[in-house]
């Protein structure tokens, strides 16, 4: 793809091969954003928070901030026709903006080096749903610590990292949308058939009503931010993977439609997440607010008293496992698209690499679940700590970053975007005001300097 470096000349199109169609383009960005977040940690964070009102909340941050920052990353990409590093370069005079763009790339090795590991955690419970190997045991907090602490997850990781590294291999239209093409239908055909058995269950009405009444009283300030980060970071925002997929995507693409479509299908998934959750819990009395164990220690044991149960965990953990590939893709073609344009590596030998490297990076992340769980680094164990700088510091400095570049440093966004009149103005308020004070407010709170 060749990229002209001057923001006034005429940026050319990707090749066919190196390029998304529009609807592959859509598919792509939903199956980055559609991930573990919402089918895992959005149920326990709304369980924990109040249900409904938190999930209004979650609607309105998704909003204000989640969609103007969406677009805003496509549109640098776009615009810049390069990887997280070299579009900020293209479209500026100063370096320096380029050099917070590799955050995103450092962001990319770090998610992945412990979402690597949860992915594979997928896959081992759906193989062993599908055999009934799960249920052997009904002390299901007691498996899944033994499991994780093993050796076990090692195999599912590599399993995880082979899958993504081959797809990213073969190319965008190749290799990228043709997954997705395939796997985002496929997700959404596995959530109605859990949806619809989640909600003839006995009780299921219970946990219908706690998802979709509100009770307001349950609110507090800390849930508002809990629902702000969550709207940001379940878009992939912050961590170069729709800037990078912009990169790809024809200028006769709406960006604009293509956002709202990408936050459209997150908050759809999360919503029918829900539906398939709640009723389920409520109806076998498991606590809807279990933290994160509600996937890997309760919900087994609802599926093991369930009318095929074996086929309905295999069908949940096998929507994990879709869930988690759509997006360890994106995550892994972020520093992919760095290293081949950087060293002019052929796409097969930048993905080895990278793979290699988040192999590395995840073996110590696996096994600090286990014997290396007392070797802790500033308190926290190598899993954790990779969690923590990656989604409380990287990604929330990398937001920031795109909504100071797009609604003050560069003055074609608007033009980019396609955008004009009432709506470009809306996203600039919400660019220059609200999402960069909210994404300050996130920082905060996540490093622990708010505190409620």
């Amino acid at each position: 793809m060749k990229i002209e470096t001057n923001q006034n000349s005429l940026q050319l199109e990707p090749k066919a091969s190196d390029s998304f169609t529009s609807t592959g383009f859509i598919l792509a960005a939903i199956g980055s954003s559609v991930g573990l977040g919402n089918m895992w940690k959005f149920p326990y964070i709304t369980g924990m928070y109040g249900g409904a009102a938190f999930f209004l909340i979650f609607i309105l941050c998704l909003a204000l901030v989640g969609l103007p920052i969406l677009l805003a990353e496509m549109v640098i990409g776009r615009g810049g026709r390069g990887n997280a590093v070299s579009s900020f370069h293209n479209l500026s005079k100063t370096k320096w903006w380029g050099y917070f763009g590799f955050l995103s790339v450092l962001s990319a090795f770090a998610i992945m080096g412990f979402y690597a590991v949860v992915a594979g955690w997928t896959m081992n419970y759906a193989f062993t749903s599908l055999t009934g190997n799960l249920f052997e045991n009904p002390d299901y907090t007691a498996s899944f610590l033994s499991f994780a602490g093993g050796n076990m997850p090692i195999f599912w990781t590599i399993i995880t990292l082979i899958i993504t590294c081959w797809v990213v291999a073969k190319g965008v239209a190749g290799g990228i949308e043709k997954f997705n093409k395939v796997l985002i239908p496929g997700l959404a055909v596995i959530l109605v058939i859990l949806m619809i058995r989640a909600l003839t269950l006995p009780g299921a009405g219970e946990g219908v009503e706690f998802f979709l009444m509100p009770d307001f009283s349950k609110l507090t300030a800390e849930s508002a931010l809990v629902a702000l980060g969550h709207a940001f970071f379940s878009l992939s925002l912050g961590m170069g993977a729709m800037l990078t997929y912009g990169a790809y995507t024809s200028k006769k693409q709406s960006l604009g439609k293509a956002a709202a479509a990408v936050a459209g299908g997150d908050l759809l998934y999360a919503f029918v997440a829900g539906l398939i959750i709640f009723p389920t819990v409520f109806s076998y009395g498991i606590a809807p607010g279990q933290g994160p164990g509600l996937a890997f220690m309760a919900l087994p044991a609802a599926f093991a008293a369930m009318p095929l149960g074996n086929l309905f965990g295999f069908l949940f953990f096998f929507l994990l496992s879709i869930a988690a590939l759509t997006s360890t893709v994106s995550l892994v073609e972020v520093p992919n698209a760095y290293l081949m344009e950087r060293f002019k590596w052929s796409r097969a030998k930048s993905a080895t690499i990278v793979t290699l490297i988040i192999f590395a990076i995840s073996i110590p992340a696996s096994m600090s679940m286990g014997i290396l769980s007392d070797n802790l680094l500033f308190g926290k164990t190598f899993f954790d700590l990779l969690d923590f700088v990656a989604s409380n510091i990287f990604l929330p400095i990398g937001g920031l970053v795109v909504t100071l570049f797009t609604g003050y440093a560069w003055k074609r966004a608007g033009e980019e975007a396609g955008l004009s009149g009432f709506w470009y103005n809306a996203w600039m308020f919400c660019l220059k005001y609200i999402a960069p004070i909210m994404v300050i407010v996130i920082f905060l709170y996540s490093i622990g300097i708010i505190k409620f």
